[in-house]
Order: structure tokens, then sequence, then C-alpha cells
């Protein structure tokens, strides 16, 4: 799953551990917070908007409402 979150790191070119730095969070944490398996306090969500200025702080929240689902395969041939 591509969150909104790595999709704005990966695209600004930053590497895991420099944005963990740069708003005061562990590796592991901002790691979780990317796949969606934690989710981040809302002082973090806006240190981390602040920090690449292209996400919102609800993007960074609520990652499931901006993923954008793979379509599905029916099985079915054309």
């Amino acid at each position: 799953m591509i969150t909104p979150l790595r999709k704005a790191r990966k695209q600004a070119a930053k590497k895991l551990g420099d944005v963990a730095l740069a708003v005061d969070i562990s590796e592991g944490s901002l790691s979780r917070i990317e796949c969606g398996k934690q989710k981040p306090s809302p002082e973090v969500a806006e240190r981390l908007a602040r920090y690449f200025g292209t996400i919102s702080e609800i993007e960074i929240l609520y990652p499931e409402r901006y993923i954008k689902a793979a379509p599905k395969h029916t099985g079915q041939a054309a």
C-alpha cells in the first residue's frame, strides 16, 4: 500500500531517517505510519505536513481515504 505520506517522501527524494530526524520521531514510528500500521498523533501529522508542504494533515491521519484501489480482477478473459 502506497500511502500519501510515503508518496510525498519518495517524490521529495528523502530518506526515512532524514524525515524522522526532522520531525522528531523514530524511524520505526515513521515507517509504521507510512505503511498505515500506526496512526500518528495530530501533532506529528502537523509536523509532517509542514515538513513536506505538499500533503495535508488529513491525508496523513486518514490515508485510507486517499489510496486508490487497484482494479479487481474478475477472472474473465476479454
